[in-house]
């Protein structure tokens, strides 16, 4: 097991101090001008003084107030929670000024087409990309603008409507051979500038009518598990948010954590089933063999995540999980244990450096494995947690470094990758 150094008080502090002081600086310069000219002006009984120097000055600490928020942002990226911090914060900037998407405009939004079904659920990730895309600046009116071309059909509403996978994968060949035959954009790179985005694993399936959008297309995914089709350096993995929130977001409390870890959910998988049977009357690790009943109390399941230290995240039907970013949300250190598993915005951060990433094999030894951990490299896990809590949440409109940006932004990294 890796050590890890006691952390250490985050290394922006003296650079806020220094830019408060600079603010309140400035502010006590421009009070004593204006104070000085209103009495100079007094003396020799002029006009009364205009606004104009208070307006001039309401904007010079407004500009030096976004001056220093923009500062603790850029401070906030340089940070060894990414693989590579220097190379995203250049890379993250480009996309913001360049990156720009076409909307295929086909399709009713009444039916399968161009709006989400929803922002709530399981599956809320997908409804939340289909609307904050429209509502960000990446949108262009012009094709030959655009960097990558986006596939407005939602599995998810299919599904909502009771359409049975048959008959998705019928919907969405029709769908994609109509823009083929409509526009020239898909046949000058096979596809391989266009993207769709599905949480539902139903929606993954209902692809696979269409082989040139699986081979060529950029699935951006809830399920990528990459021994089924999913290939990492193309597609995207879209993490699996079960928004909204029932509690507030966890963190800076490792006092409160006195569970060493913790698991309740259907055993819907071998991994789940073989984890219910190995620990479930453990004394150390609270492990449910089924889902937490609603009677036993209001939150009770939510709350579970704010004092234990390690939440354990097995694979259910899928190689995803909700309660990853549940785990991540309330502070909680993620134990991934699924195989073949793409974890979201891999390449971006270091999971490593935040989350306990397991083989499904090592599941007999858990409890060795975790009690190894030491209080020390708890804490560092626990502390680089809450500085990625913001790339796993969904916000309409969307902000800066939230899920949709960072998707946005693996996105915006293959588009270097696919013109042939």
């Amino acid at each position: 097991m890796w050590s890890a150094k006691p952390p250490q008080p985050p290394s922006s502090t003296y650079c806020s101090l220094q830019s408060s002081l600079l603010s309140l600086a400035i502010l006590t310069l421009l009070s004593f001008t204006y104070l000085s000219l209103k009495s100079f002006h007094s003396s020799n009984s002029p006009p009364p003084l205009t606004p104009s120097l208070v307006i001039q000055s309401s904007q010079v600490v407004r500009q030096v107030a976004e001056q220093q928020r923009e500062q603790e942002e850029e401070e906030e990226v340089i940070t060894d929670v990414y693989n590579s911090p220097g190379v995203f914060k250049l890379n993250y900037e480009e996309m913001e000024r360049k990156f720009k998407v076409y909307i295929y405009k086909d399709g009713d939004p009444k039916t399968f087409y161009q709006t989400p079904r929803k922002l709530t659920g399981k599956y809320s990730s997908e409804g939340y990309f289909f609307q904050n895309i429209r509502e960000s600046k990446f949108v262009t009116d012009d094709p030959d603008q655009a960097h990558l071309f986006f596939i407005p059909i939602s599995c998810h509403k299919m599904r909502g409507k009771g359409t049975s996978y048959e008959n998705m994968t019928i919907i969405v060949q029709n769908y994609i051979d109509s823009l083929i035959a409509k526009y020239p954009y898909w046949n000058r790179t096979m596809g391989a500038d266009h993207f769709f985005v599905t949480c539902h694993d139903v929606g993954v399936r209902a692809t696979e009518g269409h082989p040139f959008l699986v081979k060529n297309a950029i699935r951006v995914v809830c399920s990528p598990s990459y021994d089924v089709g999913y290939i990492p350096h193309k597609d995207v993995a879209l993490p699996q948010v079960l928004q909204p929130f029932a509690l507030p977001a966890g963190g800076n409390d490792i006092e409160n954590r006195t569970t060493l870890g913790f698991w309740a959910g259907h055993r819907n998988s071998k991994i789940r089933v073989i984890l219910a049977r190995q620990w479930e009357n453990d004394t150390e690790l609270d492990i449910s063999n089924n889902r937490i009943n609603r009677a036993t109390g209001p939150l009770v399941y939510q709350k579970r995540f704010y004092r234990t230290k390690f939440c354990i995240c097995p694979g259910g039907s899928q190689v995803n999980s909700a309660r990853i970013t549940d785990s991540i949300h309330y502070g909680c250190v993620p134990v991934i244990l699924s195989d073949y598993y793409d974890l979201p915005f891999n390449d971006i951060v270091d999971w490593h450096k935040f989350a306990v990433v397991l083989r499904e094999k090592d599941v007999y030894d858990l409890k060795q494995i975790l009690k190894n951990i030491t209080q020390d490299e708890f804490v560092t896990l626990h502390n680089n947690l809450v500085k990625v809590q913001k790339h796993f949440q969904w916000n309409s409109p969307p902000i800066r470094h939230d899920a949709f940006h960072m998707v946005m932004y693996e996105l915006w990294l293959r588009h270097h990758v696919i013109k042939y």
